[in-house]
């Protein structure tokens, strides 16, 4: 039997429509939103008292639902479709004696000007609504100005629909202009098979007398699982909230029907807010063998450690699914604007919405159980925020790592998954008597406040190897004497600072661009400036070019130095490149560069590139500068720290790179200086080659 129309246009042909239902016969035909789903929604805008007028009725259950319940009596159904009207009136006619059924236009109707405290429409304006011709749009446009003026002041227009993006800016549009206040609502699944993936929505279109001028409009969004609406602040925002749930609607179909190919991320959001407060990763592991109690696992990554690669990268998420052993990981990391009350206020907020993401053959009453490290979502302490011009919004925060470990951490929240810097913090040392004390606890409360900074330690991997690479420079001595060192770029000074305090001959010079980053490194990272370090606030790129240029600015900064090393981000994030900005590794700029580098010296860059084919022109380039080329990769990042000596003549290979490291090791390592005994600088050179 075929009921669907040859064209969206004869959604709106009484001949299609009595075609429909004499085909049909009795059985009542809902396009979407069973009674039970609606009921919660329609109980908040229809009073028993109310007279009520629904339009495009068909023979749809949903009047005779609310008649029978209680919720009003007063219902007056109209339909262009003299079949259906028929079938209702014999239906309900005598069961139902204040309930009538009308054969009328909703386009033009009878009624007189405000006769109805509410309008119903249940899918009536998808119907119509089925394109954005200027014929369609006149309908659509009589259709509101009818239930507009039939509708009394503080009247409610409640139209239920799937909330197409045309059909939502459409209604919004037109009543918000007419000063009626709009909240749409997201109806809330029953969890039974629906005809529909998509969800159901309900606007609620209130009448107010138009107000000359321009009058604020009101447009709220009130999401299923709450009842406090949400103010958004233009149409197009809430078209967007809207859209955003279809989406997630379907990726929860998706999912739920087979297994996920690629990682799947999403935000869930605070409802006072609206902003992130959960950033879900879901993971499958196709290798692990299913049983009954390994299909599905949350793991709560501890506060302070999504940038870390086993959680902040989708092959380390790999790694962690299948080392948990469970065919469905969901991940979920926690923002820093966020309060959480532990691990068991996490899993009673999070425990309806993440079976939403339940993989398939999830046996039922399937207990899911919540995993962490140590058990326990972690500890972050923000230091301090602010923003500059140049880095906009940034924080500085001291988070828990493995064990007893603290670390301070700067990040800029334009890229808030990349920590900017980070240095060990050292355990507070017990004033007298303090020690003693602590005795009487149990066990040091987790938020303590740690210690100074641990200048010893270099937190990031591409440090460790841009210091290694310092054994490059020529000499018989493993440790050189008086050296010369330019850093651009300088974070929270942990580069510069390992140079200076572990070189004790070396002057160091750094370039930084933005001066809130020298106030960040001075107040929160222990660093200092002296005699052999000095900080320069300019673009690194004119502070080269003058040096290039002049040969010397002052006494204390030299014609050239013994190493050059840039560690610099670049501000604009739509380059496949975000360390260092493409203008610092432009041939005319590397020839700067390598002017005022000794011709024994190295010049060591971290490149952070994406790109592949940008990368390789970057490569391209160094070459044609820079004879001679060292590559270092990072395992687990992008990060790759380049090597590059003016003369090719210094060429050495891996056996002798390893033993001037082991050498300058040994000399760096000083009885009483303190060493980190994990970081060894051959190591960190063994992977390097020559490109």
């Amino acid at each position: 039997m075929e009921l669907l129309p040859r064209s969206p246009g004869e959604f709106g042909s009484a001949r299609y429509w009595d075609r429909f239902f004499r085909q049909r016969g009795q059985r009542p035909f809902e396009w979407y939103g069973a009674f039970p789903e609606l009921c919660p929604v329609l109980h908040k805008y229809v009073r028993p008292r109310d007279k009520v007028l629904v339009v495009g009725c068909g023979n749809s259950e949903l009047s005779e639902q609310m008649y029978d319940v209680g919720m009003c009596k007063d219902i007056v159904n109209i339909d262009i479709s003299d079949a259906v009207i028929h079938q209702m009136q014999e239906r309900s006619g005598s069961t139902r004696p204040k309930m009538s059924y009308l054969l009328m236009d909703m386009l033009q109707m009878d009624f007189p000007d405000a006769h109805f405290q509410v309008v119903l429409d249940k899918g009536t304006l998808d119907a119509l609504l089925t394109d954005e011709e200027e014929a369609t749009i006149a309908k659509v446009d009589q259709m509101f100005a009818e239930i507009s003026r039939v509708l009394q002041l503080g009247g409610r227009y409640l139209c239920v629909s799937l909330a197409q993006a045309h059909v939502l800016k459409k209604a919004v549009e037109y009543f918000s202009q007419e000063g009626w206040v709009v909240r749409v609502h997201q109806v809330a699944s029953s969890g039974d098979k629906q005809q529909f993936v998509l969800p159901v929505f309900v606007y609620v279109m209130t009448k107010f007398r138009k107000i000359p001028g321009s009058a604020p409009q009101i447009l709220e969004i009130c999401p299923e699982e709450q009842d406090k609406p949400m103010r958004m602040e233009s149409v197009e925002r809430l078209v967007a909230a809207v859209k955003d749930r279809q989406h997630y609607a379907l990726l929860c179909s998706q999912i739920s029907k087979t297994p996920c190919r690629e990682q799947v991320s999403l935000d869930l959001c605070d409802k006072e807010s609206g902003k992130p407060r959960y950033t879900l990763h879901v993971v499958d592991s196709p290798s692990v063998k299913p049983s009954r109690d390994n299909h599905f696992a949350i793991f709560i990554v501890p506060q302070g450690r999504e940038t870390e690669w086993l959680f902040g990268t989708e092959e380390g998420r790999r790694q962690l699914a299948a080392s948990a052993g469970f065919g469905r990981l969901l991940t979920v990391a926690l923002h820093r604007e966020q309060h959480y009350e532990g691990m068991a206020g996490i899993q009673a907020e999070l425990s309806g919405k993440v079976m939403e993401l339940a993989p398939p053959g999830l046996p039922a009453r399937q207990q899911v159980p919540f995993l962490s490290v140590g058990g326990d979502i972690g500890v972050r302490t923000v230091r301090h925020c602010d923003s500059s011009p140049l880095s906009g919004e940034y924080v500085v925060e001291d988070v828990k790592g493995d064990g007893s470990c603290y670390f301070r951490r700067l990040i800029f929240l334009r890229n808030r998954n990349v920590v900017q810097s980070e240095a060990r913090l050292l355990a507070p040392t017990p004033l007298p008597g303090q020690k003693k004390r602590r005795k009487d606890k149990k066990k040091p409360s987790p938020a303590e406040p740690p210690g100074a900074i641990d200048k010893s330690y270099l937190c990031c991997e591409h440090h460790k190897a841009m210091v290694a690479g310092l054994c490059l420079l020529g000499g018989p001595d493993a440790l050189p004497g008086e050296l010369a060192v330019l850093v651009v770029g300088l974070g929270g000074g942990s580069l510069p600072l390992f140079v200076h305090d572990y070189f004790s001959q070396a002057c160091v010079a750094v370039v930084e661009i933005d001066p809130s980053m020298l106030e960040v490194a001075t107040h929160w990272f222990g660093f200092s400036q002296g005699d052999r370090m000095q900080v320069h606030i300019s673009d690194g790129l004119d502070y080269v070019a003058k040096l290039a240029a002049e040969g010397t600015i002052s006494q204390s900064i030299p014609a050239q130095y013994d190493a050059i090393m840039f560690d610099v981000d670049s501000k604009d994030l739509t380059v496949g490149m975000s360390c260092p900005p493409p203008a610092f590794v432009e041939k005319p700029f590397l020839q700067k560069v390598k002017s005022i580098l000794k011709p024994e010296g190295v010049f060591v860059l971290n490149l952070v590139c994406r790109d592949a084919r940008l990368k390789e022109s970057v490569l391209a380039t160094l070459r044609d500068v820079f004879p001679l080329l060292y590559a270092r990769h990072i395992e687990g990042e992008v990060n790759e720290i380049l090597f590059c000596q003016p003369s090719p003549e210094g060429r050495r290979d891996a056996a002798e790179l390893g033993a001037r490291a082991r050498a300058l090791e040994g000399a760096l390592r000083q009885p009483g200086r303190p060493w980190d005994s994990s970081y060894v600088l051959a190591d960190m050179l063994q992977a390097v080659h020559i490109l």
